[in-house]
């Protein structure tokens, strides 16, 4: 692919390096001297030291043969302006690092796929971690769904059932369902006559999140505390 990355700081970095990993061709557009020098330095990509919100910068990065632009500065003006060059541009994929929750609808009217203010998703994660230690890794889905990842205590009150006698005894209750266990190395793909184990590791989608309710039914009463 071709991507156009505006912005060398803390969130491009980490892009651009796993962008030129996988064997893109990448283009950095960095208005800061010293971060565009260092990403210079540090990637094997072109890296232009000029204002991305100027239509002539934009073309000398080949935003015309663009897959993707990507902005992630930590402006939301400057991020919109960029979006706005490259959906003139025709740009097959708009994505940018939203800051402000209140923008969020201005970057989703002109086809802006979003990322919500990374640092305090960072910091929501973190939270979890401690606030709710069972849980492995989590993905929100909109307002209170939740996909996360636990590990079934041996003791848990859905361990040594099937998911249809987990769900018949209202266990697993509307709403909750396990998508995934991965046991001894192997994933399985569950169905009703699946039977949980202690100590599988399983993928759980649930309506209202993972409150102490859902993770209780898999043994860990300590995200109460």
């Amino acid at each position: 692919m071709y991507l156009i990355i505006v912005g060398a700081g803390d969130i491009g970095s980490q892009l651009i390096e796993i962008a030129t990993q996988n064997t893109n061709d990448v283009v950095v557009i960095e208005k800061d001297e010293q971060r565009a020098e260092r990403a210079s330095r540090e990637f094997d990509c072109l890296v232009l030291h000029d204002d991305a919100t100027d239509i002539a910068t934009l073309e000398d990065a080949g935003v015309n043969r663009a897959d993707a632009l990507i902005s992630t500065t930590d402006q939301d003006a400057t991020n919109i302006m960029v979006c706005l060059l490259g959906q003139e541009a025709d740009v097959p994929s708009l994505v940018s690092v939203v800051h402000n929750p209140e923008h969020m609808n201005i970057f989703r009217q002109i086809g802006v796929n979003v990322i919500e203010n990374p640092q305090r998703l960072i910091a929501e994660y973190l939270y979890r971690a401690v606030k709710r230690p069972s849980i492995k890794d989590y993905m929100k889905l909109g307002e209170h769904a939740e996909v996360f990842e636990i590990t079934v205590d041996p003791y848990a009150p859905i361990a040594g059932q099937t998911l249809a006698e987990a769900a018949e005894e209202g266990v697993l209750d509307e709403g909750l369902l396990v998508v995934a266990i991965e046991r001894d190395d192997a994933v399985i793909t569950p169905s009703g006559t699946t039977t949980i184990e202690g100590g599988d590791l399983v993928t759980v989608f649930s309506e209202r999140g993972a409150t102490p309710d859902v993770t209780d039914k898999f043994g860990h009463f300590e995200d109460r505390e």
